[in-house]
């Protein structure tokens, strides 16, 4: 049974006439005389009984149209709902995004893609690179937005933006009047993001680019959120290294120093796995590379 036989078959039993339904539908009578006889034939029913010139639902005929108008509104309501998806007049888009990301860079893109694509329901889980790349790999998710480099061969990732890592520290650090060389990272405290994280994994690219050990230094805090550890190191005696969008309002507001170690650029990405994106979600990933 075809979503045809069941258009001509509910055409041919609203106006009870072949020539009629076949006018309306803009097929030959042949066609139409065809189509309700194989499916008659397919279920060994009739669906018409034939008076004169007149054709009437039998029995069975009318059970059917009642499944038949409930089976093709719904096959109509299916596609008029592809053509909306396709067309970004329906749609949910569902970003995970890194903390540094999804704190700074994209919520001003979010919102301008909102206003270019108000129908399409916005959603977004903040997560750090490594559990992003997971996801990815597993084929959980479709794309995301992450910091630094990724570590998995078979994703692609395609470059967004330029972001800078700075090391900072409280106005009463040492470092602050007197910055040292990266040969003497190790003799402070440090208050770090956790691992996983894209910001502490460039963090330990220049460390080992430097000879310097990660296990060398007195790391007393591990956080998740940019914004805790630069109020402990606004306020304490340990250092950071944070992106330039976490810590530029804080260092102009005098609340941490920047100390002049120069830190590899990095990119913000959007990493993409082995599954298709949805149509919101191309239409996002063309909105990030063009704007």
């Amino acid at each position: 049974m075809t979503l045809e036989q069941l258009r001509i078959f509910i055409a041919v039993a609203e106006r009870e006439h072949m020539t009629q339904a076949a006018d309306a539908l803009a097929l030959t009578q042949s066609a139409v005389s065809h189509a309700i006889m194989t499916l008659e034939q397919a279920f060994g029913l009739k669906l018409f009984d034939r008076v004169g010139r007149r054709i009437l639902l039998t029995a069975a005929g009318h059970v059917f149209l009642d499944e038949a108008r409930a089976v093709y509104s719904r096959a109509l309501s299916a596609r008029e709902r592809l053509e909306e998806l396709g067309a970004l007049r329906a749609g949910h888009l569902h970003v995970w995004a890194s903390q540094t990301l999804a704190s700074y860079w994209l919520p001003a893109r979010l919102n301008r893609f909102r206003a270019l694509h108000p129908d399409i329901k916005l959603t977004m889980t903040i997560s750090n690179t490594e559990e992003i790349c997971a996801q990815l790999s597993a084929g959980t998710i479709s794309f995301g937005l992450i910091e630094g480099a990724v570590s998995v061969p078979s994703l692609k990732t395609e470059i967004l933006a330029h972001d800078q890592l700075l090391l900072v520290v409280s106005p009463e650090h040492d470092w602050a009047r007197c910055p040292p060389s990266p040969a003497r990272l190790g003799e402070t405290r440090w208050v770090l993001r956790e691992k996983g994280s894209g910001t502490r994994s460039s963090f330990e690219t220049s460390l080992t680019a430097w000879g310097i050990a990660v296990d060398s230094l007195d790391i007393v805090m591990q956080l998740t959120s940019n914004e805790a550890i630069a109020a402990m190191v606004s306020t304490g005696d340990a250092a950071t290294v944070l992106s330039a969008s976490v810590v530029s309002g804080l260092i102009e507001n005098s609340l941490l120093c920047s100390v002049a170690i120069p830190f590899p650029e990095r990119h913000f990405s959007i990493a993409l796995g082995s599954r298709s994106l949805s149509p919101a979600e191309a239409a996002f990933r063309s909105f990030l590379r063009n704007g």
